[in-house]
């Protein structure tokens, strides 16, 4: 759901985990549960509480790029946002800012949504059950993200917890956390629909997704083929014809959208409180320095998240994702002689082509306030993650291929560059088309360390850097309760 709803419907108590400011004020007279969650209204606008933490998740999608062999850092200088540069050259350590913000924001997501949870039971109303199920399965994405950011963590349910409390709490292990998540996911599919009423919501489709991947991620292959079969033909998604449209701001929550997080460019923040922005920060750092002239449609940025050559060479001649996910500056220019830019950090001439920013009426810093919704789960992922779970389960190779296919043949507009391999062949192959398909979304790091293929990754030091270190302070707050990971 687009952010304009008013703020006062989010500003809901709860322990932000980590965080310095453990207590968010509450409008007058809702201090006290006695006075809250005593009506629909009330449950309702505490769901919106969560999903608007939804709009941190920018931060995840830009260093799940940075980190992996598909982008370079870029910015200003290599001091610029020091804690990207360091996870870039995978140097990053304890102390790291950008790491501590995605564990704090994480577990702000999941508190929220535990505010929820203790009070399930305290009213009746119609749409309860609907209101749980999408509750359960935000907490989940927010686990499922710090998962794959650190591996083995603390896992708190249905109630809030206090300061003296975080320091009683153990880690989970990874089997664990997965466990309580497929249950939550699993209970959730059976209650949500497969269309709201209202975009943006947690529908059965994007509940099947996460489901599945979560299965895919612990290799768990026939789980996974049979929860995407579901989706597969259920009949509610389709590939865009258009593979460039796809990431147009004309066309969000496209038939190809299986969940979608919501940005609006209207309402936003300031660099002192990146958590309170409504619109898609990861945007305006994206795009290219732009000085002068007519660029339009596009806007200045700040130059990060820098396409490799790697990525800018993989694509074979014909297809047509290259030119929708790579932004060739030089080009452009030449149709535009008048436009000036200055090189950033580890400039080549390239930007991410899906996320660049485009001009908008966004208030109160266009850097900050980008509508561009980030499409989290598309079909398209759907359809790879499918074909991989029947070709590594070992399950049918020939469904695997009209999986992939159907993604190759948006890309080239032809049957002529189907895929007829199989085996540990038909595996690299679907690696690679995962690679060419999501590239700049956020996923490529991930999916490197899940299957193995880390050793394109500059720096990369396997296992250490399989997963990012615990913050520092986050174990000092929890009384050095918890471990290190290993190698930091």
């Amino acid at each position: 759901m687009k952010k304009h709803i008013q703020y006062i419907a989010v500003l809901i108590f709860f322990i932000t985990y980590g965080c310095k400011d453990y207590l968010e004020i509450l409008p007058e007279g809702q201090e006290n549960t006695e006075n809250y969650f005593n009506n629909a209204d009330d449950y309702e606008n505490a769901l919106i509480g969560v999903y608007d933490l939804l709009s941190t998740t920018y931060l995840n999608q830009i260093l799940g790029e940075i980190a992996s062999d598909n982008s370079l850092c870029g910015g200003e200088n290599p001091t610029d946002v020091l804690s990207w540069q360091q996870i870039d050259a995978m140097t990053q350590n304890p102390d790291n800012d950008a790491l501590r913000n995605i564990f704090q924001w994480m577990y702000a997501g999941i508190s929220r949504a535990n505010y929820i949870m203790e009070f399930k039971d305290k009213t009746d109303f119609s749409r309860k059950a609907e209101v749980l199920a999408e509750t359960k399965f935000l907490r989940s994405y927010y686990y499922f993200e710090l998962v794959k950011f650190f591996g083995d963590i603390p896992m708190y349910l249905d109630k809030r917890i206090t300061l003296e409390e975080i320091q009683t709490i153990d880690k989970s292990t990874i089997t664990e956390v997965y466990a309580q998540l497929e249950g939550d996911l699993q209970e959730a599919i059976g209650v949500l629909p497969w269309q709201q009423s209202q975009k943006g919501r947690a529908t059965k489709g994007a509940t099947l997704a996460l489901l599945g991947k979560i299965y895919l991620y612990q290799e768990k292959f026939a789980e996974a083929a049979q929860t995407f079969d579901q989706i597969i033909n259920s009949g509610q998604y389709s590939l865009v014809t258009d593979f460039a449209s796809i990431f147009s701001n004309q066309n969000e929550n496209n038939s190809e959208s299986v969940f979608e997080v919501q940005y609006f460019g209207q309402e936003g923040g300031g660099f002192g409180c990146f958590q309170c922005v409504e619109g898609n920060i990861a945007v305006g750092f994206m795009g290219p320095r732009f000085r002068s002239g007519n660029y339009a449609p596009y806007a200045d940025g700040f130059s990060f998240n820098i396409p490799t050559m790697a990525i800018v060479n993989a694509f074979e001649a014909g297809d047509t994702r290259k030119d929708a996910t790579i932004f060739d500056i030089e080009a452009f220019v030449q149709t535009r002689p008048d436009v000036q830019y200055t090189e950033g950090h580890d400039h080549n001439g390239y930007f991410n082509f899906k996320y660049i920013p485009y001009e908008e009426g966004n208030a109160p810093d266009p850097h900050l306030t980008h509508s561009n919704n980030y499409r989290a789960i598309r079909y398209a992922d759907v359809l790879l993650m499918a074909a991989e779970a029947y070709n590594r389960g070992g399950i049918n190779d020939g469904i695997a291929l009209r999986y992939v296919n159907q993604v190759r043949r948006r890309a080239f507009g032809d049957t002529n560059h189907d895929l007829t391999s199989s085996g540990a062949t038909l595996t690299t192959d679907i690696y690679n088309e995962r690679r060419l398909e999501l590239a700049g979304e956020g996923h490529r790091f991930f999916d490197q360390v899940r299957t193995g293929q880390t050793a394109t990754i500059p720096g990369f030091t396997s296992p250490k850097n399989n997963l990012f270190p615990i913050p520092r302070i986050e174990i000092e707050l929890a009384g050095n309760r918890w471990s290190q990971n290993p190698g930091y």
